[in-house]
């Protein structure tokens, strides 16, 4: 048995996502099944380090993982050349120095999104990767999704005939804290913090339409402040300075138009807390995170509007479920396990930071269609 072992630095796991998504869902999953297969009797196993600012985060994780390397000194780790690859769950404003440290040192960049605060910055965290010879990427873990892959697997098969529109509803209520605590932390409120719905989810709708349905062309995006005031998770109250909504319509080269809805302040009735309608002349789908509805032209209904009467026809029928086709596992395991075979043998991974700096800039021009109330178009990078 061949064994690569791959250290990781994983700085910023004893957030939300870190911690979930990445630590105990992706890297101690890998660990568990006994690495990533790559060929008859060859494996990578990941052996990582938990980088964070609090040490008791820190013991628990491990204590919770059994994994046993810990630090708070992400400069000291860098130093040691048993680790190859750095990885970045902070908040956004944080990401940008510890790259160019983690790039210093020789290390391979994996990192959350948004990659940078700017589109500039980001371009530039890219430049000195690709200038020092690194291999780098960013998270897209929404095109692992089940749904998402039904859905791409539909449009592979012609299902849809020529595909007209995107729509996407995405979000849930946010509690406020007073009474009933808030289940994000309280700096995706503040704009002084790096907050705000458009510069977080619009990072997510480019790199699903550019990879799904087609490449942005323009958008028009209007932000809100719904929720002027929330408790943070001290109990203190404080003013909300940045978007907890956005209302985005895409304009995508190849003609088709997709609008999502993204809210932190909306009640959730419909399958999933995201979902996609696609519609094309020959038939619609419904995708949710894990299912996929359909309806093909020959089970469309024929409804005539008349409010006076009852709806006779149950909107509902017509549509079935798509089967389960496949295996489908954690979205962000799927991408750290394609990561970590690009670094040990050279495979295939699209998902570069520049697909981060498109992520970037969307949320740019989306913030200045807002700030200007017009069409912007996103030129190509």
């Amino acid at each position: 048995m061949k064994q690569h072992t791959v250290g990781i630095i994983m700085n910023g796991v004893t957030g939300r996502m870190g911690t979930n998504q990445h630590l105990l869902r992706s890297i101690a999953e890998i660990i568990k099944q006994g690495g990533v297969k790559i060929g008859p009797g060859e494996t990578i196993m990941p052996d990582p380090i938990l980088i964070g600012r609090d040490i008791n985060k820190l013991n628990k994780l491990c204590e919770l993982t059994g994994i046993t390397k810990m630090s708070t000194d992400l400069d000291e780790v860098l130093k040691n050349p048993d680790y190859s690859i750095y990885f970045d769950a902070q908040t956004t404003g944080r990401r940008a120095d510890a790259v160019r440290k983690a790039v210093k040192a020789g290390k391979h960049i994996y990192c959350e999104k948004p990659i940078a605060v700017s589109t500039e910055v980001a371009l530039e965290l890219y430049e000195i990767c690709t200038k020092a010879g690194l291999k780098n990427g960013v998270v897209q873990d929404k095109l692992w999704l089940p749904g998402i892959v039904k859905l791409k697997r539909l449009i592979q098969q012609g299902f849809f005939g020529e595909i007209l529109s995107v729509r996407g509803e995405f979000g849930y209520w946010v509690f406020e804290g007073d009474s009933i605590p808030a289940q994000r932390p309280s700096w995706n409120y503040r704009k002084e913090d790096d907050g705000g719905i458009i510069v977080d989810m619009l990072c997510h709708w480019r790199y699903l339409l550019d990879n799904v349905f087609g490449k942005v062309k323009a958008v028009s995006c209007l932000g809100a402040t719904h929720i002027k005031n929330r408790v943070d998770e001290n109990g203190k109250a404080y003013k909300c300075t940045a978007d907890d909504s956005a209302y985005a319509t895409f304009e995508l080269e190849n003609g088709v138009i997709a609008h999502f809805n993204s809210s932190w302040t909306v009640r959730v009735r419909r399958d999933d807390l995201l979902t996609l309608q696609v519609d094309g002349t020959k038939g619609s789908a419904v995708a949710g995170l894990r299912e996929c509805y359909i309806q093909h032209y020959g089970n469309t209904p024929k409804p005539v509007w008349n409010p006076d009467m009852a709806q006779p026809i149950n909107f509902f029928d017509g549509w079935s479920k798509v089967p389960e086709q496949e295996t489908y596992e954690n979205a962000f395991k799927v991408q750290w396990e394609l990561f970590l075979k690009h670094v040990v043998k050279d495979e295939p991974f699209p998902w570069t930071l520049l697909e981060g700096v498109k992520g970037v800039q969307l949320a740019e021009k989306g913030l200045e269609s807002w700030a200007k109330r017009c069409w912007v178009d996103v030129p190509e990078i």
